[in-house]
């Protein structure tokens, strides 16, 4: 009699039930088989550089989330003016270190006196819900057209692979400067931080998906000549659960490592775009807006620029430590 792919061999005096730690002899190991999810949560584990870049992370989401809370708790409003911590003859803070204080935490601002930690904990909510929503965007953008360019081939191919050589050559940030520049303050019913937010998340979004495009269609291109597609399509399924149920779980790896890289390339481009004064408008706090106001103020007050600047740093520093450990862990040639 055969045996099916799930059958084992088993002594006939041993019952049905027996578990099987008893079958085993006293000095075998069991051996239990582990999932791709399994491995590379191992292999992430392992890898302390980047657990240490995802705690950061962790930590600034949470600053963002809870920014009013922390501004109530430990600061001041964002653009409350403190006139009596600033020297008024030279406009800079009264207090050694950029005037940092058990009730300014980070310190104030030159000329206004305004808390730099309450600004610093709202400008990590405004960066941060900008290189989410503008990499979650351009994931969505770039998984869609790179698959059907990849999948479909042909016309569809050449077409999608045109506008992605187009939109790459194309200069971003000049467009992002005119573009952001002719809009008014308050766009879609909201007010001029989230209206300004949401400007930019479309702007970075949309120029930011060839990227993940191109990563994708080649993958694509790959598997769909692979044996597992073959089989499918010989037992008469469908493009559609092709290319969701086979194609699709085999890109989540290098999509979710290309998302992770990308949120810190947003980081800089909207630190850019406020630095050159067509990001958030002022009074509403960004870390590229203090960036370009500490330019005059770097050489007499150096923490002014420090503060911003270090933020930028850790966070993208961060975000690219967690996203090549994620990228080595999901690697399934790595030892």
């Amino acid at each position: 009699m055969s045996l099916g792919p799930e059958a084992s061999i088993v002594d006939e005096t041993t019952p049905p039930t027996a578990d099987a730690a008893e079958v085993r002899g006293p000095g075998e190991k069991a051996i239990a088989g582990r999932s791709l999810k399994q491995i590379a949560w191992r292999r992430l584990k392992k890898d302390k550089v980047a657990i240490g870049g995802a705690c950061v992370v962790i930590f600034l989401i949470l600053i963002a989330i809870l920014a009013p809370l922390l501004t109530k708790l430990f600061g001041h409003p964002i653009d409350e003016w403190h006139p009596d911590q600033v020297d008024p003859t030279f406009a800079t803070p009264i207090h050694p270190w950029g005037g940092i204080t058990k009730d300014f935490l980070l310190g104030v601002e030159p000329t206004t006196g305004r808390d730099i930690f309450s600004r610093i904990v709202y400008g990590a909510q405004t960066s941060l819900t900008v290189a989410f929503l503008s990499a979650f965007l351009s994931t969505i953008l770039g998984v869609l057209f790179g698959t059907a360019a990849g999948f479909l081939g042909g016309w569809v191919d050449s077409v999608i692979s045109r506008i992605m050589d187009f939109l790459l050559a194309f200069p971003q940030l000049l467009f992002s400067i005119a573009l952001v520049s002719v809009l008014p303050q308050e766009f879609l019913g909201l007010g001029g931080r989230w209206s300004r937010v949401s400007v930019l998340v479309l702007v970075i979004g949309f120029f930011g998906w060839p990227y993940i495009g191109r990563i994708v269609r080649g993958q694509t291109l790959s598997l769909r000549e692979r044996e597992f597609v073959e089989a499918a399509r010989s037992m008469g399924a469908r493009s559609p659960r092709i290319l969701f149920r086979e194609l699709l779980p085999n890109l989540a790896a290098p999509i979710l490592v290309y998302t992770t890289l990308i949120i810190p390339t947003n980081i800089l481009t909207e630190a850019a775009l406020s630095f050159l004064g067509v990001g958030i408008p002022p009074p509403n706090p960004s870390w590229g807006g203090m960036l370009s106001d500490a330019v005059t103020f770097y050489q007499i007050d150096p923490m002014f620029m420090i503060i911003p600047g270090g933020m930028i740093f850790i966070t993208v520093l961060a975000f690219n430590l967690f996203g090549d450990g994620l990228r080595d862990a999901l690697d399934p040639k790595a030892r």
